[in-house]
């Protein structure tokens, strides 16, 4: 579970609605009308912009951002210098028989188990992360979507209210609930926007980005282990994925 995205949502949850009752009762900022232009037109605007296959992931897509564990680009590192010692004191054919739990670096050893030449291991392993990047994209676009036409939805909300209060401007005691009823709908767009699609989207891109570079070091490491590089050197290499603190041996700076 991805504990920074759980605190995040409670903390501007309880950010949020603190600041209310802090000043008003909660009832106040709650207006079914309001819910039905900005939840209602979100949904629609979704549904036309994306074609149902899509739409139907999306809640896994968010929920990803919660109980996805980040991938740990060093432990892999490791795993791969012990299968590279492996291939190294056995041969490349005895790593069909190590146990690997990622599915794509067992993907790209059963590849290198086979002989298969290191152009076509490329090949085949640089288009699943290309298919990858692809997928957590589409995810990616459907939120920020979303959290663009949360606003929107929001402003059109409040232009409806605003045309219903000029329409009654003869009782003046009705202009003030009138114009809090009508900002009602900002407030939803805003807070639809900036604490639940905007945000999840971003995490989900860094995510994205942290899988393809776990991915992409596979991918080099296999290629070593193929060409029958030393384990050493294929972890020297693999080394420059991480930050300099967390490498084997720290590059002496300049």
């Amino acid at each position: 579970m991805d504990l920074t995205t759980v605190i995040g949502l409670v903390l501007g949850t309880i950010a949020i609605i603190g600041s209310i009752l802090y000043g008003s009762p909660l009832s106040i900022f709650i207006d079914v009308p309001s819910i039905a232009v900005v939840g209602g037109g979100v949904v629609a605007v979704t549904f036309i912009k994306w074609p149902m296959e899509a739409i139907k992931t999306l809640v896994a897509v968010f929920m990803k951002s919660i109980f996805t564990t980040p991938s740990d680009p060093k432990a892999m590192i490791e795993e791969i210098q012990k299968l590279a010692e492996t291939a190294r004191r056995e041969s490349v054919f005895a790593l069909e028989k190590v146990p690997v739990e990622d599915k794509f670096l067992k993907k790209a050893v059963t590849l290198a188990a086979d002989n298969r030449p290191p152009e076509v291991i490329t090949s085949i392993l640089t288009l699943e992360i290309a298919a990858m990047e692809e997928r957590h994209s589409k995810g990616v676009d459907m939120l920020e979507g979303m959290g663009a036409d949360g606003p929107a939805m929001g402003m059109i909300g409040t232009l409806i209210g605003l045309v219903q209060m000029l329409q009654n401007m003869s009782d003046p005691s009705s202009i003030g609930p009138a114009m809090a009823v009508a900002l009602l709908t900002t407030f939803y767009g805003a807070v639809l926007a900036n604490v639940f699609t905007i945000p999840i989207a971003t995490k989900l891109k860094q995510r994205s980005k942290q899988e393809s570079t776990k991915m992409n070091i596979i991918v080099a490491g296999v290629l070593g282990i193929v060409a029958g590089e030393n384990p050493r050197v294929i972890r020297e290499k693999l080394d420059s994925f991480l930050p300099p603190k967390d490498r084997l041996v720290e590059e002496k700076k300049e």
